[in-house]
């Protein structure tokens, strides 16, 4: 349980300060929040923690909170807080799936009795779903999928989850950020690991044989069709179909390969006899295919039929603080690839590394990794930033952050020693960990020695 957080939502910054000083006292640890809007970006599938919200704030109030929480994960425990006696508005709440409510004044120790009830009841649902997932199986998607950030935690459950499942599946995200290494997971984890992955880029497929390279053909079919020939879905059976791109899909081709997804069967070009097909679909987008249906470029009934499960892969800048650990393991990576000695990253470059817009995500920081591994390089100082020049708060902001996260790793997120080291109060940390998007659980030499 040491793990797990407390986000405490007060627009009254005296009773917020107040609360996380009494609930400190009873051992737990409290990240402090004036409004809803940051903590949805903390809260995720594989989210360990407990919500403690004050239900009338200004902008997002504590029961609109709630909807949101369980809309994500209905099993995310909410705690509620209200200064009005009002019944109706606790019945309301309980219906809606809180997980208990609290009427000011409250003791602390009334508050951290119910905290860590509903912490032990969240540890034990993460545990079972971590179970029934992975079903005794082994992984390694933290090496595949490597990241501290919450969005890479809930990535991972995620992937676990759905792996198990021979549910179609549709993985989104912005280009370099690895949606293809997400597919090869969910495949690998699966029971058809074993299996074919047949990986198709929808974008580079010749438009005049299109049909016949994912159905086949028969003899005759069309002139140069000398022999039979079995179609990529064909050689798939058995196993899963990586569609890379589906929005560059012809749009006369969605509605046959919609059949496919309708029917599992084909029917070669050439032939009237319907061929099973026994694989699993895994579609990838860079592009809002909901957005290319309203310009009349996407099918709706193929959206709505591919997309069974959905996984978002967060971009670099959605997980900023994985940028200085994921660089590290790239760097390791890239000097076993070349057969070069382990290379020390000056603390100057990680500063810049961790600055750094990388608008080609994990595949532009390879390519960094590689420079640097190479000599080419410093590694990132002849590369586009992408985000043109930066002005000097803009660099001290970066630096400031760097400092910061290198202090939380040095210490394994122990707070205290950060802020003495530092010279700064708790408070001031806090609040600067908020402003810079900081966990205080990233570490550094964790991760360098798990490599």
């Amino acid at each position: 349980m040491s793990g797990s957080r407390i986000l405490l939502i007060d627009d009254e910054e005296e009773m917020r300060r107040s609360s996380a000083q009494a609930l400190e006292l009873y051992g737990l640890e409290v990240d402090t929040f004036s409004s809803a809007d940051r903590v949805l970006e903390l809260v995720g599938y594989a989210f360990d923690g407990v919500v403690v919200s004050d239900i009338r704030m200004p902008g997002m109030d504590g029961m609109t909170l709630l909807q949101r929480i369980r809309e994500v994960d209905p099993e995310v425990p909410v705690i509620l807080v209200t200064g009005h006696a009002d019944v109706q508005l606790a019945v309301s709440a309980m219906r809606a799936g809180v997980y208990d409510f609290l009427e000011k004044p409250f003791t602390a120790q009334h508050l951290a009795g119910i905290i860590r009830r509903a912490m032990d009841r969240r540890s034990l649902v993460l545990e079972n779903r971590r179970l029934r997932a992975v079903a005794g199986k082994r992984d390694d998607l933290e090496a595949r999928l490597p990241g501290r950030t919450q969005v890479m935690v809930d990535l991972r459950y995620r992937v676990r989850a759905i792996g198990a499942t021979d549910a179609d599946t549709l993985v989104i995200g912005e280009t370099g950020a690895g949606k293809e290494v997400v597919a090869r997971a969910l495949h690998d984890i699966s029971a058809r690991a074993d299996r074919p992955f047949i990986a198709i880029n929808c974008a580079a497929l010749p438009e005049n044989l299109i049909e016949s390279e994912l159905f086949g053909h028969e003899a005759g079919a069309f002139p140069g069709a000398l022999r039979p020939r079995y179609g990529k879905f064909e050689h798939g059976r058995g196993g899963t179909i990586l569609l890379d791109e589906i929005g560059s899909m012809p749009f006369d081709l969605q509605a046959k390969f919609l059949r496919v997804l309708q029917e599992r069967v084909i029917t070669r070009l050439g032939s009237n006899e319907p061929v099973p097909l026994d694989v699993r679909f895994i579609a990838t987008s860079k592009v809002n295919l909901e957005a290319e249906v309203a310009g009349g470029r996407f099918r709706a009934d193929l959206l709505y039929r591919l997309n069974v499960a959905t996984l978002h892969v967060p971009s670099l800048a959605q997980r900023r603080d994985d940028i200085p650990l994921l660089f590290l393991q790239l760097v390791r990576e890239a000097a076993a690839r070349y057969v070069r000695n382990d290379v020390d990253v000056p603390a100057e470059v990680m500063t810049e590394i961790a600055g750094r817009g990388w608008p080609g995500n994990v595949r532009e920081l390879r390519n960094a990794a590689d420079r640097l591994v190479l000599g080419l390089d410093a590694g990132v100082e002849n590369a586009p930033s992408g985000d043109g020049p930066q002005r000097l708060a803009e660099k001290v902001a970066a630096y400031e952050r760097g400092l910061i996260a290198s202090a939380l790793a040095a210490h394994g997120g122990s707070l205290k020693p950060v802020y003495e080291q530092l010279g700064v109060s708790r408070k001031t940390l806090y609040e600067k960990m908020q402003k810079y998007g900081l966990d205080k659980n990233i570490n550094m030499a964790a991760l360098q020695d798990d490599m």
